[in-house]
Formats: structure tokens, C-alpha cells, sequence
């Protein structure tokens, strides 16, 4: 396949909600983000993935306007062409945390709570305010809801607190909603019934989702996009389905090639082995060795390099650049297009 390299898209489009263009964090100096630019469309789902310490939760902050203190950045995030994010938090763009229980006030009723949420952005009196909370509570499946928008955060279970929070987001209708790992904290079923919610919540008041999760089992059932990250760098970006089922980037190949079967492929292939993409059997499941490097220690060349079964002389020298493949796909390689089909091949020989 012929390389093509990629030439930054326009700054906005007809249906570009979010445009983020060389993002840079860095806290005294280390960046922790280092130079990510993509665009979330209309009532488009883009998941940010990547292991601990890439930097998916400080992207997400900075879609929000909420960087811890201490933050510099550079680049811009625009919302509809305005850079004010702040100003819009809220209204046009909101956030589901990953800690619902510390996200809610311990001290308000979560009613009192929905009902100065609408009240933030609309001149509404408080009877009214408060109709549409009990509303919002009640569009989440949360039981009883006249009653319950009297009862505090602590009151509520774990599942029913984050639909809250599901809730709290969408109830001014905002453009873009962003989800911080909001499933990390429940079981297996109240995971799949959070993210059923959140997504009828999104379609309903016509949001786009900007969703941060390290599971790209949830990531191929509920998402339209995928942008791989990999120590603050973008690895790989495009359709879901072709990033999953046919990565370039050998990165993305070991996540992929660590899931267990069933995640990878939605199909049970017995008992007793494993079988990876391609149906190779093997016992255990594969695993990309070592560790992602800290911001403060990052190798020159490819950050990956290290770790990675393709690497050349020039992976440990050479920082590659983003290309542009097919599909819309775009991957931040060297040897994007020397990697094998099925890709998850590469680590199976790799100890878990």
C-alpha cells in the first residue's frame, strides 16, 4: 500500500462538533500529552484508549476545561469553533465521571443537585427546574424518581449513582458528552446496563460521546471511532471496525491480542484453550512485555520501541510521524505497513 502522509484536516467541517489540534500537557515541563489533534463529529462515539498513564483522562479534561492546577498547554480545543471551553461546561459539553460517589455532593439531595444543574444555564423558575430533574432521573431507570431526587448520594447504589451523574450530564442537552471511565467502579452486569443508559441518554438529546476506556470489548460494541493513545502520543485513530480488525499499529496489536476470545471476536471457542484472532490456539493469553514509560523517562525514537517485536535502529532513533492508510485510518509508525494480518500474531509468543 502506498504511504501517504498525513496533512492536518481544516480546523472545522459542516458536522466537526470538537476539533483538537496539537494538544500539549505537561506539568513543570514533562508533557503528559504531546501533540494530539482529531475532530469528534456530530452524534459520533470516539473512544480514547490506551494503558494507564497515556494520557486518555488528561485529554478528556482538557475537552472539558478542567485540568488540574499546575497544567500548561498548547494547542487548542475548540467547541463549534470556540476555544472558551470553560464558558460552555455545562451547557454545551458535559462530563460523567468515573467516581460518581465523589462527582455527587454528600450534603444536597440529588434532586436539589439536577435542579441547580438546570437552573446553571436556564432561566427557568425552580418548580420547573426541578419537574425536569425528576424527569432526567426518571429517563435513567432510576426507581421512584419523585421520591429519590429527595434522597443523598449514599442513599443510592453504586449503578443507580452513576445513571445520576448520566442524568446530571445530559440534562441541558449538551452537544458533547465526555465519559471518564464512567463503568470502572461496577460489575460486569450494572457495567453493560451504565453504558446501555448512557447511550440511549446520548442518542436522545443528540450527542456526540467522547468515551475513555482501557475495554475494547466495550469500545467494539458501542463506539463509531477509536484513537489509540501510547505515552501522551497518538499510535492509531479511524472506524472502530477497521482499527479492531485490522490494526496497523503493532501497539494496538498486543491490546487486541491480550483480550480474552470472546471479547475479541464476540464467539465462545470452548474450554480448556485459547484461540486469538486467526484461530491460533494457545493456552495463555499473549501479553505486550515491560511497561509503558513514564512522561519524565520517555526512550528516544518511538516510545513503543522497547516494547515492541517490529522495532528497528531507526524505531530507537527516530520519532515516527503520522500516515495515513485507508479508510480514514491513521497510524503513528514506522512500519505501519509491514505489519502481518492477523497483527495480534506478533505477541504470541510473548509470555503472559
Amino acid at each position: 500500500m502506498e504511504r501517504v502522509e498525513r496533512k492536518e484536516p481544516p480546523l472545522t467541517s459542516d458536522d466537526v462538533l470538537l476539533s483538537v489540534r496539537g494538544l500539549r500537557i505537561a506539568f513543570d515541563g514533562v508533557a503528559a500529552v504531546r501533540g494530539l489533534s482529531f475532530d469528534v463529529h456530530e452524534r459520533e462515539v470516539l473512544a480514547l484508549v490506551g494503558e494507564s498513564g497515556a494520557g486518555k483522562s488528561l485529554t478528556a479534561r482538557a475537552l472539558l476545561g478542567m485540568l488540574p492546577r499546575g497544567a500548561t498547554t498548547s494547542g487548542t480545543v475548540r467547541l463549534r469553533g470556540d476555544t472558551d471551553i470553560a464558558a460552555q461546561r455545562g451547557r454545551r459539553i458535559a462530563l460523567v465521571p468515573q467516581d460518581a460517589l465523589s462527582a455527587l455532593s454528600p450534603v444536597h439531595p440529588v434532586g436539589d443537585q439536577l435542579t441547580a444543574a438546570v437552573r446553571s444555564v436556564a432561566r427557568v423558575s425552580r418548580q420547573e427546574a426541578r419537574a425536569r430533574a425528576v424527569a432526567a432521573l426518571d429517563r435513567v431507570g432510576i426507581p421512584d424518581a419523585v421520591r429519590k431526587a429527595r434522597a443523598y448520594p449514599h442513599e443510592y447504589s453504586g449503578g443507580m449513582r452513576q445513571r445520576a451523574v448520566i442524568a446530571m450530564a445530559t440534562i441541558n442537552e449538551p452537544d458533547v458528552v465526555v465519559a471518564d471511565e464512567p463503568t470502572t467502579a461496577l460489575d460486569a452486569e450494572l457495567q453493560e446496563q451504565v453504558l446501555r443508559v448512557l447511550g440511549e441518554q446520548r442518542e436522545a438529546v443528540g450527542a456526540a460521546l467522547v468515551l475513555v476506556t482501557h475495554d475494547l470489548a466495550v469500545v467494539r460494541e458501542h463506539t463509531d471511532r477509536v484513537l489509540v493513545m501510547y505515552a501522551g502520543r497518538q499510535v492509531e485513530q479511524g472506524p472502530t471496525e477497521v482499527v479492531l480488525s485490522r490494526p496497523r499499529a503493532p501497539y494496538t496489536a498486543g491490546l487486541l491480542a491480550s483480550l480474552p476470545p470472546d471479547d475479541v471476536d464476540g464467539h465462545s471457542h470452548g474450554h480448556g484453550h485459547s484461540h486469538g484472532v486467526g484461530g491460533a490456539r494457545r493456552r495463555r493469553l499473549p501479553a505486550i512485555p515491560g511497561s509503558p514509560p513514564a512522561p519524565d523517562a520517555l526512550p528516544p525514537g518511538c516510545a513503543f520501541a522497547p516494547r515492541c517485536p517490529l522495532a528497528e535502529d531507526r524505531c530507537h532513533h527516530e520519532e515516527p510521524q503520522p500516515w495515513t492508510t485507508d479508510h480514514g485510518h491513521e497510524v503513528t509508525c514506522h512500519r505501519w505497513d509491514e505489519v502481518p494480518h492477523p497483527a495480534t500474531e506478533l505477541f504470541l509468543e510473548q509470555p503472559a
